[in-house]
């Protein structure tokens, strides 16, 4: 009977501890998004945010804390907490909440490219005719995966004093503490509690505290304000001086993203505390899955939206999913960069049995010595693959007694997230001497295979299988990768590299700009590699570039607005390769169009003297939110201010963009633009128009006249359809003035007529 007793009683506390496990697993974490900083002590928005959370926890203030993990109350309103469904609906409903979402996570987006791109000197970065000395005042956010502050990229040496205007500090954690910051890397801090929420923490493979393990943020702060550093290379590859565009320029890091990827509520965490520090510039090398949501449901445009609103220029990555319309980081607010190649790069020869002589792209130091039978991987299928499966080298999947000493042909297929990596591992472990991977995405990216290897696309592994398949013994030789300079056409917008139309505002283009992102040496973290530098490709490493030029635009114009940065960068751009063709796009080389780099290709020797500037502030982006559908309610809970929808645009595209993009032209439409000269006092701009197909552009004024610095003139496009087209077609506007040019994309697909209605 005793027995029985303890039994139910036992099996009572099981009940209950279940109901009680039910509900601590039933909720997750949200963010409670509340608009721009209102003028309350920030001690007293914590407790507004307990009071709130309190509200659905019974009244609990004890349980409110416990579900609590950040207050965002410097750079705007909000906070994160652990809410179930109905909790979260619940505080959706009240009062001053713009929009409660889910703790998504995000990716990242993941030398020798400054010479190319014209930028000189070792330190100084210097664009003739200018002085970037400056460079020492301006402070760089990055919201990475920390840093690793021993690099001599990150050396302070000859560095004067931290700028005063600095208000951060240096996080001790996990190997870190205040000496590891300086007089170059000036503060860092690190964010863990939404992964840790959504994680097994246990499982963490990083240091618990700013320090980089992965690499991945070492190498984009290096890559945008790393030091000079003399005799630089990867494993012999790639030798010479690495240096980032604005070596002197300051470095505050802000860690967010771990192991597994950057979770929202860090990152909003991030915004918040670097907006207040006192950063100049915040770099972004990660984004979320397109298509991307609503702006204010996304925590970098929201952290984007607030910094820009505190003078702060954001600089993201378009993505890498390669795909028309797959743009992320989509905000007028911030710059968006997409990834081209470079002059240079990292290739291995495949010798055949009959002389042909193919080239792959790689990063292995291994070389066959003599030549070995070459087949495809299918023909080496094991067990229960099927020889299709086998030919993509799964795990397992390869007959050892059939692929031993031989050069096998594996693919990779488009779309895919398989290791490239691993599967010269798989060959290797069967035996194989070599391997050749057809990349059926023909995604040119450089890979430190562990055998001797190399990447080819759809074309070359064509031509390779049809020698196979077309000889009696095929034969074949894969030479160690070497560098090579000077190949041409350069640049090459990356394959990778994620492309516009702008999925959920059409009339604003994305990207903004391209710039070097393919195979870049940079700095790195000896933990993930037992190495100081390291080549890495994506539009992870091209949005530093960018950063790293803004940075120089900031020191010479320190005045300058966060759009009118921007517009330098963009107005000034090229879309011609440096052999003065138009710009291609990998692999299938045809002519590359706005949707994939934007502007154009980043022209540093132009940005400081862009002759007219498209500026914007604000009240224009409030403007924009309103042609965009929302209402004042919507709106003032975002800016928490008295904005009203009086100076609506009728469309998204009279948002004063550097870029015009009308995507959906019925018959006739027309925009206004308003340029600033940030050039000569006196000076005559005349308009030079290249039509989009199909369609009929004038501008008016044809020709502006400018007697004064910082005077604005308006002007307006005028689109009218005079052959309709399928799809979007593709031309600029140019305003010239002697040597000044100043240009602006012009985008436009026309509306589809009625039936009956074709002319």
């Amino acid at each position: 009977m005793a027995s029985m007793r303890w039994c139910c009683i036992f099996c009572l506390f099981l009940a209950v501890f279940g109901a009680q496990v039910g509900i601590c697993f039933s909720s997750k974490v949200y963010v409670v998004y509340m608009g721009s900083k209102s003028g309350d002590d920030p001690d007293d928005v914590l407790s507004q945010n307990h009071l709130m959370l309190a509200s659905v926890h019974g009244g609990s203030i004890e349980q409110a804390q416990a579900s609590h993990l950040y207050s965002y109350r410097h750079g705007f309103r909000g906070f994160a907490a652990k809410l179930t469904d109905e909790q979260a609906s619940q505080i959706a409903q009240m009062p001053g909440v713009v929009s409660v979402f889910p703790n998504l996570k995000r990716k990242l987006h993941t030398t020798r490219s400054w010479d190319f791109m014209g930028l000189l000197g070792e330190e100084t970065m210097e664009i003739p005719g200018h002085s970037t000395k400056n460079q020492v005042n301006v402070i760089i956010g990055f919201i990475d995966t920390g840093i690793w502050p021993e690099s001599p990229s990150f050396s302070d040496a000859n560095m004067p004093p931290v700028p005063a205007i600095w208000r951060g500090e240096c996080e001790p954690g996990e190997a870190f503490n205040a000496s590891s910051c300086n007089r170059k890397v000036i503060g860092a801090r690190y964010y863990m509690s939404g992964y840790e929420a959504e994680e097994d923490s246990a499982r963490i493979v990083s240091f618990r505290s700013p320090r980089d393990s992965s690499g991945h943020g070492s190498h984009t702060a290096s890559t945008a304000a790393g030091r000079y550093v003399t005799n630089v290379n990867y494993k012999g590859l790639a030798a010479g001086g690495a240096r980032g565009g604005a070596p002197m320029a300051r470095i505050a890091v802000y860690k967010t993203c771990w192991d597994s990827g950057c979770y929202d509520v860090d990152l909003l965490a991030a915004f918040d505390d670097a907006i207040r520090d006192g950063v100049h510039l915040l770099s972004v090398s990660l984004g979320p899955d397109a298509p991307q949501g609503d702006y204010f449901k996304d925590s970098i445009s929201i952290g984007s939206f607030h910094a820009a609103s505190h003078g702060v220029l954001v600089v993201a990555s378009v993505g890498n999913a390669g795909d028309r319309g797959s743009a992320t980081n989509l905000a007028p607010w911030m710059i968006t960069v997409g990834a081209s190649s470079m002059d240079r790069d990292f290739a291995s020869d495949i010798v055949l049995g009959n002389d042909a002589k193919l080239t792959g792209e790689s990063l292995s130091l291994f070389g066959m010595n003599s030549s070995a039978r070459i087949i495809s991987a299918s023909e080496a299928n094991a067990g229960y693959f099927t020889p299709y499966q086998s030919s993509y080298c799964l795990e397992s999947s390869l007959n050892s007694t059939i692929a031993r000493g031989k050069v096998l042909v594996c693919r990779i297929a488009e779309g895919s997230t398989e290791s490239k990596l691993a599967k010269s591992k798989v060959v290797k472990e069967a035996g194989g001497v070599g391997m050749v991977l057809i990349d059926e995405a023909d995604k040119d990216v450089a890979i430190p295979f562990v055998i001797p290897s190399a990447i080819v696309g759809k074309e070359i592994g064509r031509e390779i299988l049809s020698y196979i398949n077309n000889t009696r013994k095929p034969m074949s030789k894969i030479s160690r990768a070497n560098t090579v300079l000077g190949s041409q056409p350069a640049p090459r917008i990356a394959s990778f590299s994620s492309k516009g139309p702008n999925s959920l505002t059409p009339e604003i283009l994305k990207p903004d700009v391209a710039a070097p992102g393919l195979n870049i040496l940079a700095a790195w973290s000896p933990v993930a590699g037992r190495m100081q530098f390291n080549i890495l490709s994506g539009t992870s490493m091209s949005c530093p570039h960018i950063t790293g030029i803004a940075t120089l635009v900031k020191a010479v114009h320190p005045s300058w607005s966060p759009s009118a940065i921007k517009s330098a960068i963009m107005t000034t751009a090229t879309i011609l390769d440096k052999n003065d063709e138009p710009i291609r796009v990998d692999p299938e080389g045809r002519r590359a169009n706005s949707f994939d780099y934007g502007s154009g290709f980043v022209d540093p020797s132009r940005v400081l003297d862009p002759g007219l500037i498209y500026d914007a502030h604000p009240i224009d982006y409030k403007a924009f939110l309103c042609s965009i559908g929302y209402d004042e309610k919507s709106l003032r809970l975002v800016t928490r201010d008295n904005s009203t929808c009086d100076q609506t645009f009728t469309t998204a595209s009279s948002l004063n963009y550097p870029s015009i993009t009308v995507p959906n032209l019925k018959d006739s439409f027309s925009v206004t633009r308003t340029v600033t000269n940030v050039g000569k006092p006196r000076s005559v701009y005349k308009a030079v128009v290249s039509n989009p197909v199909g369609i009929n552009v004038s501008v008016v004024p044809k020709q502006l006249i400018f007697n004064r610095y910082g005077q604005k003139i308006k002007f307006t496009v005028n689109f009218k359809v005079a052959a309709p087209s399928k799809g979007y077609a593709f031309g600029f506007l140019t305003w010239t003035s002697g040597d000044a040019r100043v240009t602006s994309p012009l985008v436009v697909q026309a509306a589809p007529f009625p039936k009956g209605l074709m002319r």
